[in-house]
């Protein structure tokens, strides 16, 4: 069994600054003012557009990213209906084959860290079900019927689109002190990434300021294939 920590894959391009320029063209057709476009974008015109609530106008440009976590975080993300998913199947993966090591993959839970009984029950349980999965496939279980006995823990990677008003939504939501730690986890971090890049758009949205920094999940540049950048 492999134990991983979460993290997010980000493509370089996918928060340029020529998005938010071409947010405020589209913008601009709602007050017929594209006579005040320069060549970089008015932030105080989208920021008062936004502090409004006129974000209709932000749907226009999107932004895709891949989530590398355990199955119950993945389970909360799909509840934003607003968008597009492309998640590892459980269905059609078999991790008992070579290129998934034999063996299956979980995400820790960092909560456990520092609580040893824990800890070790978690691990346990993991290997138990592990064993047992491998074992249903032995006896001639298909992969769709042995994942029964998967865990939450299991690792999964989901690639995940959605609109930028859809993105302020999930960040509201899910870096609040009242989702899961978990989620929080990789929602923060991304927040912050998405705030240095695109200030104008997500800078004054809130997030659980007490949550340890050290528990932070990577966020990780790529190219838009998500192949880990030098």
């Amino acid at each position: 069994m492999i134990i991983q920590k979460p993290r997010v894959l980000l493509p370089e391009r996918a928060l340029s600054e020529d998005l938010v320029l071409r947010l405020e063209r589209y913008a601009r057709v709602c007050y017929k003012s594209e006579d005040r476009i320069g060549e970089e974008y008015n932030a105080r015109f989208l920021q008062d557009k936004i502090r409004m609530g006129h974000e209709s106008i932000i749907e226009h440009e999107k932004a895709t990213v891949m989530f590398i976590i355990d199955r119950g975080v993945s389970h909360e993300i799909v509840r934003h209906r607003i968008a597009a998913y492309s998640q590892e199947s459980t269905r059609y993966c078999r991790y008992d084959r070579d290129k998934f090591g034999n063996e299956i993959s979980v995400i820790e839970p960092y909560f456990f860290l520092n609580r040893p009984d824990a800890w070790q029950l978690w691990v346990e349980a993991c290997e138990t079900a592990e064993q047992k999965y491998l074992a249903m496939l032995r006896s001639g279980c298909s992969a769709q019927e042995a994942r029964s006995v998967l865990p939450n823990s299991l690792k999964t990677e989901i690639v995940v689109t959605y609109n930028m008003r859809e993105w302020r939504h999930f960040f509201r939501l899910r870096c609040d002190p009242a989702s899961h730690p978990q989620m929080r986890q990789v929602a923060i971090p991304l927040l912050l990434a998405f705030q240095e890049k695109l200030p104008v758009l997500f800078n004054g949205i809130e997030y659980d300021t007490k949550f340890p920094a050290e528990h932070y999940a990577q966020v990780l540049p790529c190219d838009d294939l998500f192949n880990p950048l030098p």
